[in-house]
């Protein structure tokens, strides 16, 4: 089994915490994990999926079911389907305060339960299970099948790139016609949801502008922006917004929107396998893409993301503002031997960074006479970051 990055902090919680929250994307691998999980104190563990109708009826009088398995650890699967339960296992903590007596896995982040979420606050922590990253999975040769592929498990782990692409595109053809439909609700046409995720792969890596999409899909605004917030809090989006700085220059103040998963991104966007993906001009825009998440899965909550853009077009892809060294520009280039913009040179006069980098898919890594660093991702995943989040 694939060691997850996530696993200690999740079993260190697990001592102290009554409630452990294991969210992520659907097939991200929670289950794997949860049912593999060292449980302190060595408790028997119960496994309870609230997909299967059986699990359900056995919590349809919750509160006398749980308390006949008090001395073990329950594992409830897909926890957002009954929503309800947040309170009955309020009740149950608070009278047997105890580490490790329920670890919840869901599909929804904490924000689209907030209102269930907040009666177990104080009891719970969550954790956020993304699909593999390339530092839990690498090994040389490995980074393009992952870039490619993306990490979940069953489109990495498949016996080639078609098989991969198939369970991606039948994946996403489940999110959008039964997942999201089912969260958005009655006014749900399914066909429409998948035009919808498959309209938004043509907007990866750039500005969104809300209208727009909403005329092209002829849906109001206000619906698009609710669907949106539906797809980010289904843990399969992100949208990084932009940094404004009191330079004296017009800056972009409207988020860019981002595929989190390249896999997912690829199947959407229907490129078959590495050679439609090297021919297609979005390539950058993927690898942009990529390169970011990865960031976001070492550095998690620990800095700021953003992007930076004058109204002249001087971007920097991402800046990221760390705990240790404030400040950090970074161009995100497909090419190993990248050709730095102009753009980039001036949006580093403008914010004074503390460091500067280029990286690349697997150049050599190197510091140049002006100051910027040159380094491949892993480098930087592995060597340069963890120094700037300590």
């Amino acid at each position: 089994m694939i060691y997850r990055n996530a696993t200690k902090r999740i079993t260190d919680d697990l001592a102290f915490f009554p409630v452990v929250g294991i969210v992520g994307p659907r097939q991200a691998g929670k289950t794997t994990l949860a049912q593999n999980l060292l449980i302190p104190g060595n408790k028997p563990v119960l496994y309870l999926d609230l997909e299967w109708e059986e699990d359900r009826a056995k919590l349809a009088d919750a509160g006398t079911y749980l308390l006949q398995h008090e001395e073990k650890c329950v594992i409830i699967d897909e926890v957002q389907i009954m929503p309800q339960l947040f309170g009955i296992l309020r009740s149950l903590v608070d009278k047997k305060r105890e580490p490790a007596r329920f670890i919840l896995l869901g599909s929804a982040s904490p924000e689209l339960l907030r209102n269930s979420a907040e009666s177990l606050a104080g009891r719970i922590a969550y954790h956020e299970l993304t699909p593999f990253s390339v530092t839990e999975i690498w090994e040389p040769g490995i980074l393009r099948q992952h870039w490619f592929r993306g990490g979940f498990p069953d489109a990495f782990l498949a016996p080639d790139e078609k098989r991969a692409i198939s369970w991606l595109t039948q994946f996403s053809t489940t999110f959008a016609e039964r997942d999201l439909a089912q969260v958005i609700g009655k006014e749900a046409n399914p066909a429409n949801v998948l035009r919808f995720i498959r309209m938004l792969g043509h907007l990866h890596g750039q500005i969104i502008n809300i209208s727009e999409l909403g005329n092209a899909l002829n849906l109001a605004s206000q619906t698009v922006s609710r669907y949106l917030d539906l797809v980010e809090g289904s843990f399969l989006t992100r949208r990084l917004e932009p940094y404004f700085a009191n330079v004296g220059k017009r800056l972009t103040k409207t988020p860019k929107f981002y595929y989190r998963d390249s896999g997912f991104y690829h199947a959407v966007t229907r490129l078959r396998d590495r050679e439609d993906l090297y021919a297609n001009p979005a390539v950058g825009a993927s690898w942009e893409g990529y390169v970011i998440e990865q960031i976001y899965r070492i550095a998690g909550k620990q800095c700021e993301y953003y992007y930076y853009r004058t109204s002249a077009g001087a971007e920097v892809d991402l800046l990221l503002l760390t705990p240790r060294l404030g400040k950090i520009c970074i161009e995100i280039k497909y090419a190993n031997a990248p050709k730095i913009s102009r753009g980039f040179y001036n949006c580093i006069e403008d914010l004074n960074p503390e460091r500067s980098y280029v990286i690349t898919p697997d150049s050599e890594s190197y510091q140049r006479s002006d100051g910027i660093r040159i380094v491949n991702i892993y480098d930087f995943l592995t060597v340069e970051l963890p120094g700037m989040i300590g």
